[in-house]
């Protein structure tokens, strides 16, 4: 079974936080970006009963593509390498689950 949308969000807070430890200023800026976008969107779909992994990733796309304004291309590029690396880390967790 995948896994549920709460349980991936908690699941994900380590990748967020390794950035914060581990990474240099772009990836600590990236994840702090990111990890605003992402907290919105899980909240709302949860507040719309969505609990779909994938329905995460369309919405958050979509966030960002909507918010691409706000970012030069290069903190772009950083902001879509942290969410590739939520991806992977997800796809991770639902491949050992």
């Amino acid at each position: 079974m995948a896994m549920q949308l709460s349980a991936l969000a908690d699941a994900l807070e380590v990748v967020f936080d390794e950035a914060v430890v581990n990474g240099d200023d772009n990836e600590l800026f990236a994840s702090g970006y990111l990890r605003g976008h992402f907290d919105l969107v899980v909240a709302q779909l949860e507040l719309q009963g969505e609990h779909s992994p994938e329905k995460l990733w369309q919405e958050l796309r979509l966030a960002l593509h909507n918010t691409r304004g706000e970012l030069n291309p290069q903190d772009q590029q950083h902001v879509k390498n942290m969410l590739e690396r939520l991806i992977a880390a997800a796809d991770t967790m639902a491949s050992t689950d």
